[in-house]
Formats: C-alpha cells, structure tokens, sequence
C-alpha cells in the first residue's frame, strides 16, 4: 500500500478552501452513560455530501493542462455533485456519467453545481464504461470515485479533523459502500489508536463490499432499490486500494435492513433534526436495531450526506 499518513496531512492543507471543517456534534439522544456518541456532520458540506474532499483532492493533483481539459467521472449521485462543484471552483467543467437508477434529486444536484449530466446504463459499472469511452475521446480526466489515493487520502481528512477533537476514540462507525471513506477514515484512525474499533456499515441487500470480503476476492453483486441509494455500486473487479485496506482496518462490517434504515432516518428527524438520506443514516440503524458489540467510552458516528429528495423524505418519515 503506498498511502502514507503525511499524504493525508498533505491533503487537508491542499482542500482546506474547497471544503470545510465540519463539526462534531454530541447526540444528547443517543449518548448514555457508558458512551458519549458524536456525530461528524459532513452533511453540512457545501455540496451536502462528504464526498466533495476527495474530489477536490484528486483534482489539485492534476497539472494546469488537465484540469483545463476538464474532468469527467461515473457517480450514483454526491461524487457526481462533488466532481462538478470542484470542477466550476477550479474554473473548468465536469461531465457526470449515472445508471438510469440515480434518482432525479441526485440529477438535480448535479445539475445545479454546474455538472453536464450523461445518463448510461443500469449500473454504475456501465456509467464508468460511459465516462472511460468518453475520457479517450475528449482527453478528460477520470475522477474515481473511491479507489483511488488521492480520493481515499481527501476522504482520511474526516478521521484527521475527529481525533483532533476526540484523541481518545474508542470506536467509529463509517457507512460502507467502495470504501473509500471508510479507508482513508479507518486508516489514520488505526495508525493513532490501534485499539479504535471500526464498524463499516452497508444495506443488507446488494452490499458489495461486504460480498467480497466474504469471498475474499472482488465480486460483482446487482443493484438493487434501497433507502441507501449512495451505498450502491461495485467495488470493481480490478480494485487496488479499497479491498484491501477494509480486509486489513476495518474490525466489523454490519448490514442492516430497509426498515431499520427508515427508523434511523425518523429518529435523526424527530430527535436530533436533522434530514439525512439513508445512506448517512445506516451508522444509527445499526445501534438502534442493538446491532453494534463494542462502543466504549466515547464513539464518532460519520453522517455523511443529505442529498435525499424530499418526497421521497416525507414519504418515509410519514411511513413510520
């Protein structure tokens, strides 16, 4: 692995005008008196979504010529939104390539940061076909959305701006999907505190990560409908950092249900206020439904976006 922690240093000082240092926030509801839970609100991102620090990331590391030339990538929604935000910043432009399963809200979004959005496909492995054609045609640069060290080292910035705050973490929990959040996250944390136990947590069906690690090898799964839309996708056959660094730092993976998703988004609306998509929402299904082992004395739950159409929102919330 040829991620190192002064590249993770070097990344907060690259985004820190693209992004911001979004706060910890301790959950009075969920917090007892064994554990104090704080919540990391990436949500509160300019683009809403975490996803923006690898993005921007990426981008800084690309020469004047090819940034110029523009940037492309494939997206099941936020790294979409992220790419085009980072792209119109830098003062260039982005073609967004998505499956026909993106929801229109996600569409929207990116349409809204400036994204030229090109519909491909019914999965996000087809929409990468789309972007890579597209990429050797135009001379665009291909943002990856997780498997990739300048996106798993912007995504780490998160686990940098926790332990600043939280020196003493006993355990995170980190939504799993490609896994690069939950690499660059799990990766500075472990290097800190060996003993911080790390829980991925994914949607019970269509979870690729967890299908590998199971086979110990990539595999591919189908998409499926799910509340955690974001969490959708493959990890690629031909993964290079991602598999691995879950194999070697993340402790447990939890799936959890469709219902246990949609009381996780009701209780973060009704107790703490907050509008979370289920993919940011799966860290608190997974301790509602008694799913987690270990919390310690003190837990960082990573909420990681609010990209989440609001009839779709209210549809759930009025469901319970």
């Amino acid at each position: 692995m040829d991620i190192t922690l002064s590249e993770i240093y070097e990344a907060r000082n690259l985004i820190k005008n693209l992004t911001k240092n979004t706060p910890l926030y301790k959950s009075k509801y969920l917090s007892n008196d064994k554990t104090d839970i704080y919540y990391k609100l990436e949500f509160l991102q300019d683009t809403r979504s975490f996803k923006v620090r690898g993005a921007a990331n990426f981008a800084l590391h690309l020469d004047d010529r090819e940034l110029n030339n523009g940037l492309i990538t494939y997206s099941t929604g936020n790294h979409g939104r992220a790419t085009a935000h980072v792209a119109k910043k830098l003062g260039t432009d982005a073609k967004i390539c998505i499956s026909k399963n993106v929801l229109n809200n996600k569409i929207e979004g990116i349409k809204k940061s400036g994204g030229d959005v090109i519909i491909y496909g019914n999965s996000q492995d087809q929409a990468k076909e789309k972007a890579v054609k597209l990429s050797e045609t135009e001379g665009r640069a291909v943002v990856p959305p997780f498997d990739n060290k300048y996106i798993i080292c912007g995504q780490g910035t998160i686990g940098l701006e926790i332990l600043e705050k939280l020196p003493n973490l006993d355990s995170i929990l980190i939504p799993l999907s490609g896994g690069g959040l939950i690499s660059g996250i799990s990766y500075l944390v472990k290097s800190f505190n060996p003993e911080c136990k790390v829980y991925g947590i994914s949607m019970k069906k269509g979870a690729a990560m967890y299908e590998s690690i199971q086979k110990d090898k990539p595999v591919l799964v189908d998409e499926v409908d799910s509340l955690a839309d974001s969490l959708q996708g493959g990890i690629l056959l031909d993964n290079k950092y991602t598999f691995k660094m879950v194999q070697r730092y993340v402790d447990q993976i939890v799936l959890v249900t469709e219902k246990e998703i949609k009381d996780a988004m009701i209780f973060a609306f009704e107790k703490e206020h907050f509008v979370l998509e289920g993919a940011a929402a799966v860290s608190i299904a997974a301790l509602l439904a008694d799913k987690i082992s270990y919390l310690g004395e003190k837990s960082a739950f990573v909420l990681t976006g609010s990209n989440v159409d609001n009839d779709s929102f209210l549809r759930t919330i009025d469901s319970k």
